[in-house]
């Protein structure tokens, strides 16, 4: 039951975020990304702040300057500088899709700064993943948008952001780091806009689509969070790829996008590796489990 929960909260977080992206595209049509991240930021931060206040935890963690936090500030606001650029500029379908090799980057990430054991097989789905990415960005041919890169330096971003939160202090709360990722944009957006300019009064259509789009990515959070901690990772783990396909919905019904025949390609690439390498880590942690219990049952 648990884990139809985590599962359940997982497609819940991820059409969460999709909304949120579609709010945040939509009123990149009127407004400057930056001035989008500062106030999506800032009306993030307080629910957050608010969040923590009720469950009477303290707003300023004392592990708010250790390098794990640090990195995962800096990392937030280099995914979303990129990330929300690359849905500002290209369309919806093909940035989500990209996004979704962000837990390949993580589990090569894993290797190289935790020391984890991935084998030859996980190694050989990362790389198939990566061309899965090149397949969408196509560097080189008639179909190749440089704003796309924008998207492979929002999902590096967020594989730095996802690393630095697993060595964050475990005293830390998700509210509290909520508070901390929120406030981010607002510094992400504060660069931005410094280097564009163009701020303006938003009208009460933007206000609302800003509303509307903090509100599903608390929603979305707090989702991720409780699906995490539900069930088998596992097999919740994978839930996360239906993001691609509430973008890619929405990239059709909202804005009018018609995915090619490469990004739709590229986009099952990703998945496809995505979903072998979280099924081959829980074959190989459950053989793991059994010869270590082989020498105890057999006495």
């Amino acid at each position: 039951m648990e884990t139809f929960r985590g599962s359940l909260l997982m497609v819940v977080a991820m059409l969460g975020f999709a909304l949120e992206d579609m709010f945040i595209k939509s009123t990149a049509h009127s407004l400057p990304v930056g001035q989008i991240l500062i106030i999506f930021g800032l009306g993030g931060t307080i629910i957050f702040m608010g969040l923590a206040r009720a469950q009477g935890q303290r707003l300023l963690h004392p592990a708010i300057c250790t390098r794990p936090l640090l990195l995962r500030s800096v990392s937030e606001v280099v995914g979303r500088i990129g990330y929300t650029l690359a849905i500002a500029l290209t369309p919806l379908s093909s940035a989500s899709a990209i996004l979704q090799a962000t837990p390949l980057v993580v589990a090569a990430g894993a290797v190289v700064f935790f020391g984890e054991q991935v084998g030859w097989r996980r190694w050989v789905a990362i790389a198939i993943g990566f061309c899965g990415v090149l397949l969408i960005l196509r560097p080189g041919l008639s179909g190749f948008e440089p704003a796309s890169i924008f998207a492979v330096i929002g999902t590096l971003g967020f594989a730095g952001r996802d690393l630095a939160t697993r060595a964050a202090p475990p005293s830390m709360s998700n509210h509290q780091l909520g508070v901390y990722g929120f406030a981010m944009l607002i510094v992400a957006g504060c660069v931005i806009l410094g280097w564009t300019g163009g701020a303006s009064w938003p009208s009460p259509l933007a206000w609302g689509k800003l509303a509307a789009a903090t509100v599903f990515g608390v929603i979305a959070y707090n989702a991720l969070t409780g699906a995490m901690r539900s069930g088998e990772i596992s097999v919740v783990a994978p839930f996360r790829y239906t993001r691609l396909v509430f973008a890619m919905v929405l990239g059709v019904l909202v804005f009018g996008e018609q995915p090619d025949v490469l990004t739709v390609v590229g986009s099952v690439v990703i998945v496809g590796s995505g979903l072998f390498t979280v099924l081959r880590d829980r074959y190989s942690r459950r053989l793991a489990s059994a010869r270590a219990a082989s020498p105890a049952s057999g006495r």
